[in-house]
């Protein structure tokens, strides 16, 4: 079986840099996560952006990665538009379509 190229979400950029060492990180992408990347979650409460389960999935499928200390010192508003990203590639691609606006 041919092994599948990963999707990833459109670039998305922080309100609040994150900082490690002398680098920022102010952009990143979000990998579409594979079911063992999901292991141990609740797919409910991910898709309803609880913040735990966002601590210990948005290391798993950040580009670059992010460390869970790192997703705990988001601020609030770049942690729900990193879960809204989350939350797309857990729905089916006929509904992502659907939501996507005309071009």
């Amino acid at each position: 079986m041919a092994k599948r190229q990963p999707e990833y979400s459109k670039p998305i950029t922080l309100d609040e840099p994150v900082k490690h060492g002398e680098t920022s990180i102010t952009e990143l992408k979000l990998r579409k996560p594979q079911a063992g990347e999901l292991r141990g979650l609740n797919l409910i409460n991910l898709m309803n952006g609880d913040v735990d389960t966002l601590v210990q999935v948005l290391p798993r499928i950040s580009v670059p990665t992010l460390t869970q200390e790192d997703v705990k010192q988001l601020e609030p508003c770049d942690l729900v538009q990193l879960g809204d990203a989350v939350a797309v590639f857990l729905q089916p691609k006929s509904v992502r379509q659907d939501a996507s606006p005309a071009a």
